[in-house]
């Protein structure tokens, strides 16, 4: 083990142990920590009663819940292009957890610590052909032990902004050992592959593989029931309906200022989902709304029937459901751009022909600038600039369904990156076996 690596596994080892300690201080750190403690017997369970030696396994780690979506969907291709391969699945945050259930794999869990005693011990259960890390995180321990099993290890669906602080000091110094190691990088354009390299990672181990995340929305959004009784009561007639999805409180703000003067016209209906609608998150946010003069009601009671009144704006207090939301849509607003989150995804309401709203901090996210050049998308900078952008599409149904299918079409001509990250990890698996 090599001298960064060991410094690593001092890190991660205290960073487990003080997760440990502070679980009780955060529900979803308990959550995480709690799900952890059996993550590794559970693998090994799967690995004793169902793993077949001589089949190949694939296993994937996605983070988060976008990369669990993103890995749901490479999974699904490498079930078409590769049925004899085994596929696992692991997670790192309780965001991705309901995803696991449906995803199409042979096993799915959390990523046990990755520490030098858990890595091991993983990687022996689970005796992968290749590894692919999804889009951004590489996992040190897991990645080495792995390789020195003899299996390959990759960065797939990969993203590196050029504001990333990996391109920048300490981090770039610490991380270059571990990206180099890479047997190969499946980024989603040109533009990315290319950072990669300033990350030392040969250029003959990275290729331009795609974005899986749009053919993961277009599958999901083709299930969506435009008739839900949901989506049906969210509509009110002869008004058009604008979903502001994944805000932030400086978007709050901003739509509260720029929209007021519609809503209580009757023009147009907003429906607000925040990015983290926690019960005080939803308070702050009614707040406003009341002091703006605004009828509201939250979409449990839209949902139920309970609210008699067609409300101005509809609060959504839950997640899980924003992609079935933009399809009640005639406009988008995608927030994170007036903030320091980031842009959060424009693809869900893309795919889905409504056209899309956002605010100028959308460096994190290359597709929101494609989807604007496309003719999908409009950047706003103020609140008069957004309610400008809203009019304009409410006077002219014309110019707001040309920019819809615009949209669509823009989505649609970015699939194909879940079949060819699928290809580039079966390739790595079969250099595995041939090495082996």
């Amino acid at each position: 083990m090599s001298a960064l690596n060991r410094a690593y596994g001092l890190v991660a080892r205290a960073a487990a142990s003080t997760l440990r300690l502070a679980g009780p201080l955060n529900a979803k750190l308990a959550q995480g920590v709690a799900a952890r403690r059996n993550a590794l017997a559970r693998l090994e369970d799967w690995a004793r009663e169902a793993r077949d030696p001589d089949r190949p396994l694939i296993w994937l780690h996605a983070p988060s819940v976008g990369e669990a979506l993103m890995a749901q969907a490479i999974a699904g291709a490498l079930r078409t292009s590769s049925p004899e391969a085994q596929l696992a699945l692991t997670i790192f945050s309780p965001s991705a957890e309901r995803l696991l259930a449906r995803a199409p794999v042979d096993v799915a869990g959390y990523l046990p610590w990755d520490t030098p005693k858990d890595a091991v011990a993983t990687v022996r259960a689970l005796r992968p052909s290749a590894v692919g890390f999804v889009r951004t995180e590489v996992w040190p321990l897991m990645m080495a032990a792995a390789q020195r099993a003899g299996a390959r290890a990759a960065l797939v669906n990969a993203v590196l902004a050029p504001t990333s602080s990996r391109l920048r000091w300490p981090a770039r110094a610490l991380l270059d050992d571990f990206y180099v190691r890479l047997d190969a990088v499946g980024a989603v354009s040109a533009a990315h592959a290319a950072r990669f390299q300033m990350l030392n990672v040969p250029a003959e181990r990275v290729r331009v593989t795609g974005d899986a995340r749009f053919d993961q929305v277009l599958q999901r959004v083709a299930e969506i029931d435009r008739d839900a009784p949901m989506l049906a009561r969210l509509r009110a007639p002869g008004v058009p309906v604008l979903i502001a999805g994944s805000t932030w409180p400086p978007d709050d703000d901003l739509l509260i200022e720029a929209l007021t003067p519609l809503l209580r016209e009757g023009r147009l209906r907003l429906v607000i989902a925040p990015h983290e609608p926690s019960d005080a998150a939803l308070d702050v946010l009614e707040r406003k709304l009341d002091q703006a003069e605004l009828t509201r009601a939250r979409l449990v009671e839209v949902e139920r029937g309970g609210h008699k009144d067609e409300p101005a704006v509809v609060v959504v207090e839950r997640v899980g459901v924003l992609a079935d939301l933009y399809a009640s849509g005639s406009i988008a607003y995608v927030g994170g751009g007036f903030g320091t989150a980031g842009l959060h995804s424009v693809v869900e309401p893309a795919a889905l022909s409504v056209p899309v709203l956002f605010g100028p901090k959308h460096g994190n996210a290359i597709e929101a600038t494609e989807l604007a050049e496309a003719g999908g998308a409009v950047t706003v900078t103020t609140s008069g600039g957004l309610r400008a952008a809203v009019v304009r599409w409410l006077d002219d149904g014309a110019s707001r369904t040309s920019a819809g299918r615009a949209a669509l079409e823009f989505t649609r001509s970015r699939a194909g990156g879940a079949e060819a990250n699928a290809r580039l990890l079966t390739e790595l698996a079969a250099a595995a076996a041939h090495r082996s």
